[in-house]
């Protein structure tokens, strides 16, 4: 059965308004299911996973294109880059919106095909995994998250209670359709052939990887260290493999979605932050997978359990920013003393603090740091303390406590 994503409305407004759509995202969260509902039988649907699709595009994109002429859906562009010209071609001889529907999973060499040919003429957009309202059927918010307003109330008035128990679930399964939608996909089965398909097919040909054991301890190593700021030094001496590979090795994992750099927040009047960024993995249930969490329970009562709270409420914060088709104007605060401000969301000239804790007995010094930014030349908004709670809580006039659920 077929479940909506918050995301198609802005699918149908870039394929009004372009004649190329490309819709780019990790594998297997679901973009060529969605493409082929919203398509049903008024597109032609061709994967360049066939190999001998995929020869005739490689070696005849002219007459690839006669076979399949738009409107047309194609499945996996990146395996046929000599098609991009073509395309071109014949979206300047008729420039109708919604002629061609792509897809890619590599978008490391991808897009440089797409910003040579296709420039102008292409809607990208980025397919992230299921969020937890499109997951649990909750109705969905087409509003970005911020942490008050309109957006805040919509969500308040629209999510039922969720206990921890339901929390960590959410958390180990993590938000790839097989694994969010079909409980009796089992975890370790879905998981570790994702690792093996993922490795095969996209980062033995992009990192020239020669021993696959190597670039699983580095994805590892990585996983470990979801929530931290990104040391390069400390990664690669963990993985075992020089820093060069690891800062390209981790450029692949970015490039595929499989990790976020969250980045630091920088301004003039206070220049006594840190430059690193902040890396979160995308999934919490292949994080989960790699770092051996067998079960939601030993998650919730592990070492791990507040760093994998935290990457799961940034990572619904940014899915909620994706399904509406904005950038996420999403940075952090640290500064040299170590003072940290998990999330800062900048808007409209306003800045919202956020902070998010594995508690559910919230005070107003968990969000002690807040004050730090009253040099900034931003105008301070809304802050939140994103945490266990069951109701909404008042911490200060500026400043409430918001249940996890919530998001």
């Amino acid at each position: 059965m077929y479940v909506h994503r918050t995301i198609e409305s802005y699918l149908k407004k870039g394929t009004g308004n372009f004649p190329v759509l490309l819709v780019t995202g990790a594998r297997q969260v679901g973009k060529t299911t969605l493409l082929k509902h919203l398509a049903k039988a008024n597109r032609r649907y061709v994967t360049l996973d066939d190999p001998l699709t995929r020869s005739l595009a490689k070696e005849d994109p002219s007459l690839f294109l006669q076979r399949f002429p738009p409107p047309v859906l194609i499945d996996e562009i990146q395996y046929a880059p000599e098609i991009f010209p073509l395309i071109k071609i014949a979206v300047d001889r008729d420039r109708k919106p919604g002629l061609f529907w792509l897809t890619g999973s590599q978008k490391f060499h991808m897009m440089k095909h797409v910003s040579e040919s296709l420039a102008g003429r292409v809607a990208i957009i980025d397919l992230p995994g299921f969020s937890r309202r499109e997951r649990s059927g909750v109705k969905a918010c087409h509003e970005p998250f911020i942490p008050g307003g309109k957006s805040l109330d919509q969500r308040i008035a629209t999510s039922p209670p969720l206990s921890l128990k339901a929390l960590y679930r959410l958390i180990w399964r993590g938000g790839f359709p097989e694994m969010a939608l079909r409980e009796e996909m089992d975890a370790n089965l879905f998981f570790s052939s994702y690792v093996q398909t993922y490795l095969q097919r996209d980062v033995r040909d992009l990192a020239n990887v020669g021993d696959e054991m190597t670039f699983f301890r580095f994805l590892r190593a990585v996983a470990s260290r979801t929530g931290q700021i990104l040391n390069y030094e400390h990664l690669s001496r963990d993985a075992n493999v020089s820093q060069p590979t690891a800062k390209r090795w981790l450029s692949i994992l970015r490039a595929s979605g499989c990790v976020y750099l969250l980045e630091p927040w920088h301004s003039n009047v206070m220049k006594r932050m840190i430059k690193s960024p902040k890396l979160y993995f995308t999934d919490t249930g292949l994080c989960s997978w790699l770092l051996e969490w067998t079960s939601p329970e030993t998650l919730e009562a592990g070492s791990m359990s507040g760093a994998m709270l935290e990457t799961w409420v940034i990572n619904e914060i940014i899915k909620s920013y994706q399904n509406a088709g904005i950038r996420p104007p999403l940075y952090f605060y640290r500064d040299k003393d170590k003072r940290e401000i998990d999330l800062l969301i900048i808007r409209d000239g306003e800045i919202h603090p956020v902070e998010i804790k594995k508690t559910a007995s919230p005070s107003r010094r968990d969000i002690k740091h807040f004050s730090l930014l009253d040099k900034s030349p931003l105008e301070f908004g809304t802050g939140a303390l994103i945490c266990l709670i069951e109701n909404p809580l008042p911490l200060t006039e500026s400043s409430m406590a918001i249940p996890a659920g919530m998001l």
